[in-house]
Parts: C-alpha cells; structure tokens; sequence
C-alpha cells in the first residue's frame, strides 16, 4: 500500500494561518458582542422605563401592577390599564395565524423543493422571496383594502356584521400571510439540506415517494422548518403597523368572536406613541416587557414542540 504523503508546511506558512485564525476569531467575538451588548442595552432600557408605573412615588401615578396583569380593561381615558386581556388576544391571533400559515407553507417548500420542476421552482423561490422583502405598511394597506372586505362579504352570509372588515378574523388572515414567507424560505432550506442519501435509502425500502417526503425528509428538515416557526410566530408577535390598521383597538376584552374588533400588544403600544411623556407613554414600556415575555415563553414551548416531533420519529 502506498503511504499517504502530507505536504510539508513551513513554520512561517502555518504561523501566518494561526495569526489569520486568531484575527477572525477576535473579529466573531467583538461582533457577538456587539449584537449581545445591543440587545441587553435595549432590554435594560424598556425593563426601566417599563417597571416606573408601578414603583412607589412615581409622579404621573402609580398602577396596580396585578391590576395591569391581569386587567380585561383598557381606557386610557380614564387612567385603566389592564393587558390581560391583550395578552390573550395576541396569542389567539398569531397562533390562529401560524395555524393557517404554518401547513401551507411547509407544503409550499416541499413543492418547491421536490416535486416543482426546476423552471417553476425558480420561479416559486423569487415570489416567496418577493414576498419577504415587502414592507409591513404595504401588507396593511392591502388588509385594509382586501381582506377587510372578504370578512365583510363572509360576515354578511353569515347574518353578522362587523366594523367595516376590521375583526379579529381580518388581523389573523394578515398575520398568516405575513408570516408565509418567513417559515416558507426557512423550510426551503431546510429541506434542500437533507441528505440525498435518506431519501435513496427509503425508496429502495420499498417507501413510496409520498411517504419518502413525509416521513423521511420532512422529519429529517424538522429542526429548519421549526427555526422558521419560531421566527414566524415572532414576527406576528411584534407586527405593529400592519395589524393596527385592522384590528379596530378593543377596549375590553378577550375577544373570541371572529367578526368582532380586537387589541394586540403591539397596536397597544402603537397607539400611545403620539404621547412623549407620562404615564400613557411610559405604560407602553411596560406592555413592551409584557410582549418579551410572551415571546419568550412561546420560543420555548415551539422549542419542546420540535423536540416531541423528533421523539416521535
């Protein structure tokens, strides 16, 4: 057998790489720490100004910080501030939202990926990616002018009405097609990542192409196509603009009624930023800390989600 010759590298060539790795290597750090340094700022400033309201001696009047939890009552007229109720109206609308978005959009990419011809392939990635790069404002303007009518056309074969289109139905439907496109580029890539080697290996099995995409390729692409439900969720969590225009800003609530107007956590804040001072701004902060924490919380449980699909592989 013949020896395996390794090329000889000089002391100089090999210390010139180290210097280039340990360059690139205090490059990376000095960047995480940068994005971790701006992310703590900005969490350390809303935390400060979000915890004032409810801290003793505040000039512009304490609030109940249980009252402000757990409140189904939101006035800002008379000084009641209650989140309670926002909160679970943000989870019913972006959840109901990745609901819909989720499904369409992993079967979108799965097209794409695997059955589309490569032609109709191309073009099916340049649209979702289209669709990505569109800004909020313009998905809000399209709601308000588009989807608040087909909710005004569903209510009246109904026997309902609703407040010219504006619903809870109109905000998910929004939030489901602004989402769309986030989870499908993520589950693209994901699924163009798996092994070609599984998917041989299953149809040889005898696994039909069917079943080789569902119980091989999407199984082995689960943690890609999560990863972008994670940051779809997210990006339905803290869409501002778009949902204002449609959700109509109920003072009370839940609101479980489709047709009925609603109120999210971030066209709560949204409303209050004509004001630059007070208590009517300030409370913004802490709805703002309010929405981090939700967030928060959601990541994990998509995150013990992914983990259960995995197990059940």
């Amino acid at each position: 057998m013949e020896k395996l010759v390794r090329p000889h590298i000089s002391p100089e060539k090999n210390q010139k790489k180290m210097q280039k790795d340990a360059i690139l290597k205090a490059i990376f750090r000095i960047a995480a720490i940068i994005s971790g340094g701006a992310i703590a700022v900005i969490v350390v400033f809303v935390f400060m100004r979000g915890v004032q309201p409810f801290l003793p001696g505040y000039a512009n009047g304490q609030v109940n910080f249980l009252d402000f939890l757990f409140g189904t009552l939101w006035r800002q007229d008379q000084g009641i501030y209650g989140v309670g109720f926002i909160v679970i109206n943000t989870l019913l609308t972006s959840f109901g939202a990745l609901l819909i978005s989720f499904p369409l959009s992993v079967l979108t990419a799965l097209f794409i990926v695997k059955i589309a011809p490569k032609w109709l392939s191309k073009v099916m990635t340049t649209i979702v990616e289209l669709l990505a790069s569109i800004p909020s404002v313009v998905y809000g303007v399209f709601a308000a002018g588009a989807i608040t009518t087909l909710v005004m056309s569903l209510a009246s074969s109904m026997g309902m009405s609703t407040a010219g289109g504006n619903s809870f139905l109109a905000v998910v439907l929004l939030l489901a097609i602004m989402i769309f496109p986030t989870i499908t580029s993520l589950s693209i890539t994901a699924i163009s990542s798996v092994d070609r080697a599984l998917e041989e290996g299953s149809l040889a099995l005898g696994a039909t192409k069917t079943q080789t995409n569902f119980k091989v390729v999407l199984i082995a692409a689960k943690s890609g196509i999560f990863a972008g439900a994670i940051l779809g969720i997210g990006r339905a969590f803290g869409e501002a603009t778009a949902v204002a225009m449609v959700a109509g800003n109920k003072m009370f609530g839940p609101t479980f009624n489709l047709f009925d107007i609603t109120r999210t956590l971030t066209s709560t804040m949204l409303s209050g930023l004509k004001e630059t001072t007070g208590l009517d701004y300030d409370i913004r902060f802490s709805v703002g800390l309010v929405l981090m924490v939700v967030i928060l919380v959601s990541n994990l449980l998509l995150n013990l989600v992914k983990k259960k699909v995995g197990n059940m592989s």
